[in-house]
């Protein structure tokens, strides 16, 4: 397929007019005057803008399912991100007992390449070594010591593309070196001070989990993990962009000291985005829709994200983000992170044909996910 008459968003993340070629599955090539191949369908996109697809590297779940459900709830998940934008991602678990990391492990493999819409890169685990302090919705009943080996028994039943714990965390500085070949490992749930966090990045770790949430606040005189990330040259970090987690100058602030290659949209959206206000048992917990975020039974304690990347991309611009930035934030520095930015997140010949297609106006139009309109034709 020739996608022409189009603002295409390439290799510098800039507008520009031109067309996108696609071709089992893949991009083919991208520029100003590209024809169309012998027998290669056109469409015509009338002057709409093609962006690369995003990548949500931490999301729990949605629409009532959360990652663990089996191949139907990811099954729901797949396809409520591509709906939103989203074309890859990796389904982030909870802290939990071995043998239920050890189940979702063997859900998600199953699953990979039957997806109907985003796919699946492989896993986020988010836990289960972390700070009790600091657990905000974690089930403090299985947090516990690290452990290589049972971090080696599930990199043996599932990719794991990112590893989420607190550095000061018993035997988390052994394991982040063990993993750092294997896997990102990031700061996640921590009460680290600012020396712990950055014996953490010396020892492996080179990524923030929800940037200042689940982190002692940045103090002038206890920085703290914000502060050990944030004047990294290296290590990057995940913004939760959906208007309550985060203020809006926290967000400008980071991206400034970040840089336009290390800021990382996210979602952590969780089983209970999308639905309605109120209350709603999910996984046997009770979840507060509200305002939209979503909070424990307690009303107080923030459950994860009822929100999703696009919209928190259309957040970012409105705050001020250059486009250029809120863009790679979506796409391309997620893909870093996981070591996927060979196949994903820009448009470049080669890698899989995940794009979006938006209107004059920035709304959405339609996904493809792999040179597969996931809606149908636009």
């Amino acid at each position: 397929m020739l996608m022409t008459n189009a603002i295409v968003y390439g290799g510098s993340f800039m507008p520009t007019r031109g067309a996108v070629s696609v071709q089992d599955g893949r991009i083919r090539a991208l520029g100003e005057t590209l024809r169309a191949q012998p027998g290669e369908e056109v469409f015509d996109a009338g002057g709409a803008k093609i962006l690369p697809g995003f990548v949500d590297i931490h999301v729990h779940g949605g629409g009532g399912v959360e990652i663990g459900g089996g191949a139907a709830a990811l099954e729901v998940v797949s396809r409520r991100l591509a709906s939103r934008g989203v074309t890859s991602f990796c389904p982030t678990t909870m802290t939990a007992a071995p043998a239920t990391l050890r189940e979702s492990a063997a859900q998600t493999v199953a699953y990979m390449g039957k997806e109907a819409g985003a796919y699946i890169h492989g896993l986020h685990l988010e836990g289960p070594y972390i700070s009790v302090e600091k657990r905000g919705a974690q089930d403090p009943a299985f947090i516990r010591p690290a452990d290589c080996a049972e971090l080696e028994r599930l990199m043996a039943a599932a990719p794991v593309k990112l590893l989420g714990m607190a550095p000061e965390a018993p035997g988390a500085l052994e394991a982040a070196g063990w993993a750092q070949s294997r896997c990102r490992v990031a700061m996640a749930h921590t009460s680290a001070t600012y020396e712990q966090a950055r014996a953490g990045l010396a020892a492996g770790f080179s990524h923030g989990t929800h940037l200042y949430c689940a982190m002692p606040p940045l103090h002038h005189r206890a920085p703290g993990a914000v502060a050990a990330l944030l004047e990294s040259e290296s290590a990057t970090a995940e913004l939760i962009c959906d208007g309550v987690h985060l203020h809006p100058a926290t967000v400008r602030l980071a991206f400034r000291l970040l840089g336009e290659d290390r800021a990382v949209t996210v979602s952590d959206a969780v089983a209970a985005a999308g639905l309605p206000e109120g209350a709603h048992s999910v996984g046997g917990q009770t979840m507060i829709c509200q305002n939209g975020a979503v909070y424990m039974a307690d009303g107080e304690t923030l459950a994860g994200s009822a929100c999703d990347l696009f919209t928190e991309y259309q957040n970012l611009l409105a705050w001020g983000i250059s486009e250029s930035a809120a863009l790679r934030s979506c796409t391309i520095n997620p893909a870093r992170v996981i070591g996927a930015d060979a196949v994903c997140g820009s448009l470049a010949p080669g890698k899989n044909a995940d794009l979006l297609l938006l209107d004059g106006g920035g709304a959405l139009l339609q996904a493809m996910v792999k040179g597969r309109w996931c809606g149908g034709m636009p």
